[in-house]
């Protein structure tokens, strides 16, 4: 398994957290949403996995490029 950290594309407020650590994702499945100019931009995951860590909590502020998660990403091929 390898690890992949989950980035801000935008400047915003961590408006909720969907996922928790522990929790499995899908590959492009949302793990949090943050809200920025008064849209809410989903940040998903970029490959299926587990959730290892959130850097962020709800209500926090967050900068472009910003950590906000470490998943722990999933190799299996079928």
């Amino acid at each position: 398994m390898s690890e992949i950290t989950l980035k801000s594309d935008v400047t915003g407020r961590v408006w909720q957290l969907l996922k928790s650590p522990g929790d499995s994702v899908a590959e492009e499945e949302s793990v949090m949403i943050i809200e920025a100019m008064k849209m809410e931009i989903p940040i998903a995951s970029e490959t299926a996995g587990r959730i290892k860590s959130l850097l962020v909590a709800e209500g926090d502020e967050v900068t472009e490029d910003q950590p906000l998660a470490i998943l722990e990403g999933s190799h299996e091929h079928n």
